[in-house]
């Protein structure tokens, strides 16, 4: 567990401390006084930089301004004359945040010069210069303009985060880099690497040993100390929120005024933490148990992701005058977004990350310690192998690794792949309007709301139940289709979900995704080779031929009890979560199809609903027919001849062999006593025919 300490000298009060980090406006003028950061004595050797060459490092410690300034500098320098100057982030929140943050500096509205695009939220204009975005944001642009002309500069920030987006975004701009400018670009791309912690002599490596800029200096020195309270193994249990807990408690009894941020993984983790925090912060004589006397009480606010967006901007409001803030967060609040006040921050060692895991077969959510790895290493081959895999099971590529009609239309959808297969499924069945909410629904999160309060759960519970009963009792993705509709017919939604139990911010972001898909659907129903099929099944059975058509490879056929076996060829043994409405009915259940998996003491299957084998029978053996490694371009050129030469070998035996044995069979067939006796009993009709041929043409003769 770490705690960091930002040495603030004492003589400086909350509104000096402020000026640091924050933009004013002047109550005459409207003129922004922008703060003295460190990065503004870089600010030439920075554009230079940019101006001589295509491709650079940045490097400066967290609160130096990277983020904020930079972009407005090359703005303001012309580098947006001929094209986007696009920021990465790598989340939603510090996204918006900032974006937001930069318009107000720039005194503009939010969507004209400065704007931002995250998944599902599209916040730019045709002016717009500036524009903040997620990795995956810029990813999907590559999809569709691999050589991104629409931009002039691309900065990738917080580039030590290491996301998928990031690394697959750093190999396809190596590539830009060495073809220069192509010809579909006027003008070469310049491209910028930002972070606070960069392993800077093997990324200048890997990009042609081109140039690093540091920017020295810190607003505030920071002292650091590490507590070997946990291990490895206390992820599997709470004994790390406990320690949070102790450790965040002693830091507001024991040191001087300044707000204190901690990080644990999740939202269940941090509501338990909090719920532990205020009982014990109530119990607290602040005339005697406090080392300093100025504080006198403690406010604390939790933050993640799926929080209304209401609750999530308190954090930036200041607490009230002798109360100290404690600000209890999700890896959300790591970077880009600026907490003014916070002089303590407490890291419990642990994060949430979602990783393949290849004994289950599984993508599974898993809490793992945070370290520092190995920079730009290749991801392992049996990764990429069982990423092609997959695409070729969703028919997005073929047998030669190339992209199919199917997977140019799967791109077009910020969605799974399996997501994206099943609405292309009902698209061309011309019911669209059975999966567009059901995706919709399954793109945002925590749709249903829990409660922490026994007696108030059991009312959720129930509520949540007679949904699923209006859905019909045994289908979850049906149950999101009627909150989906139900609450759009209401003429009170946010009523309507209060009533009911469900997130109004998650149902209200889902009927704006809804919206986009449908324009996507709508565009791709236009276009000649998209396919179309006719069908006159019931309804239900509609909406789940068509998931099947998607999540084959997340279905499981019941084993032994209350227990299901996955389908994929790992046979991993699932187990329906408490959540789902089929909870409980296993035992009449054969097959089911899931959208996730959730693991903890077991692995459970989410939002599930019942199938027939009948519907995925054709589709299952896709899941076993293909070696991944022939799928691969990539790993026949790294191959040396002799290997090649080995396996063209054995795969040319496995061919004599199957011709060997398809004629042995042949012969075999031939050979035995009821193929002789039939062919003995064609013989004799032949001849007995020919015999009557004969005796015919005689008599006509005489």
């Amino acid at each position: 567990m770490l705690i960091r300490f930002f040495c603030v000298p004492e003589h400086f009060q909350p509104s000096v401390m402020e000026s640091k980090s924050r933009a004013y406006k002047t109550e005459a003028g409207g003129q922004y006084f922008l703060p003295t950061l460190p990065i503004h004595k870089c600010k030439d050797k920075l554009l230079r930089a940019a101006r001589e060459n295509p491709f650079f490092i940045v490097t400066g410690d967290t609160g130096s301004g990277k983020t904020t300034q930079l972009p407005q500098y090359l703005y303001k320098a012309g580098f947006g004359k001929h094209g986007i100057i696009g920021v990465t982030q790598p989340r939603r929140v510090a996204t918006i945040s900032v974006a937001q943050r930069v318009a107000e500096e720039m005194d503009c509205s939010l969507g004209s010069t400065v704007g931002y695009q995250v998944r599902f939220d599209d916040c730019t204009s045709q002016e717009t210069v500036i524009a903040y975005m997620t990795d995956g944001c810029l990813l999907r642009h590559t999809l569709t303009d691999p050589d991104l002309t629409k931009f002039s500069t691309v900065i990738l920030d917080e580039a030590h985060e290491r996301s998928l987006s990031t690394d697959i975004l750093f190999g396809l701009l190596r590539k830009q880099l060495l073809l220069k400018c192509t010809s579909k670009r006027k003008y070469p791309l310049k491209v910028l690497v930002m972070s606070a912690t960069l392993d800077t002599e093997r990324l200048s490596e890997f990009f042609g040993n081109c140039p690093v800029c540091s920017i020295p200096g810190k607003l505030f020195p920071i002292k650091e100390k590490f507590h070997n309270l946990i291990g490895l193994r206390d992820k599997d249990n709470s004994a790390y929120v406990t320690e949070t807990v102790k450790i965040t408690l002693q830091t507001h009894l024991n040191e001087l005024a300044g707000d204190i941020l901690v990080f644990l993984t999740g939202q269940s983790e941090i509501e338990k933490a909090c719920d532990v925090l205020y009982q014990r912060a109530e119990k607290i004589d602040y005339r005697h148990d406090v080392f300093d006397s100025s504080v006198e009480g403690l406010l604390i606010l939790p933050l993640y992701g799926s929080m209304p967006t209401d609750q999530q901007k308190r954090i930036f409001l200041p607490p009230p005058k002798g109360i100290r803030k404690c600000v209890v967060a999700t890896n959300i609040a790591a970077t880009s977004v600026t907490i003014e006040g916070i002089r303590y921050v407490i890291d419990c060692g642990f994060v949430k990350q979602l990783n393949h895991n290849p004994r289950a077969g599984l993508d599974v959510l898993e809490i793992v310690p945070i370290s520092k790895f190995p920079y730009l290493d290749p991801p392992e081959e049996r990764f990429i192998l069982e990423a092609l895999r997959k695409l070729y099971q969703c028919s997005a590529i073929n047998r030669s690794g190339n992209v199919t009609d199917l997977g140019r239309f799967i791109i077009e959808f910020p969605l799974s792949p399996n997501l994206a297969c099943a609405l292309i499924k009902a698209t061309a069945l011309g019911c669209e309007d059975l999966l567009l909410p059901v995706a919709a629904m399954l793109s945002v999160e925590h749709v249903f709301i829990q409660s922490g309060v026994t007696r108030k759960q059991k009312e959720v519970e129930k509520s949540h139940k007679t949904l699923s009963e209006v859905a019909g009792g045994d289908n979850d993705f049906a149950t999101l289709f009627v909150i989906f509709e139900q609450c759009k017919a209401s003429d009170s939604p946010a009523s309507w979900c209060q009533t009911h139990a469900v997130n109004w911010r998650a149902v209200k972001s889902a009927f704006s995704v809804e919206k986009q898909l449908r324009d996507i659907t709508n565009k791709l129903k236009q276009l000649k080779n998209f396919p179309k099929e006719i069908s006159d099944v019931p309804k239900d059975e509609l909406l789940r031929r068509c998931l099947c058509a998607g999540y084959f490879s997340n279905v499981a056929r019941r084993s032994l009890g209350r227990t299901f076996c996955t389908m994929d060829g790992n046979g991993s043994m699932v187990h329906i979560h408490p959540s789902s409405a089929l909870f409980g009915q296993e035992v009449n259940l054969e097959w089911i199809l899931f959208h996730n998996v959730l693991v903890t003491s077991k692995i459970y299957v989410r939002t599930v609903c019942p199938i027939r084998y009948e519907w995925v029978k054709d589709l299952l053996p896709k899941l076993h027919d293909v070696d991944a490694y022939e799928l691969s371009s990539v790993a026949r050129e790294e191959v040396t001849k002799e290997e090649l030469a080995k396996w063209e070998s054995r795969e040319q035996t496995k061919k004599d062999n199957k011709s060997l044995e398809a004629s042995l069979k042949k012969m075999q067939k031939r050979n035995d006593d009821k193929s002789i006796s039939d062919a003995r009993e064609r013989f004799f009709q032949r001849k007995q025919q020919r015999l009557q041929n004969s005796n015919a043409q005689e008599g006509k003769t005489s």
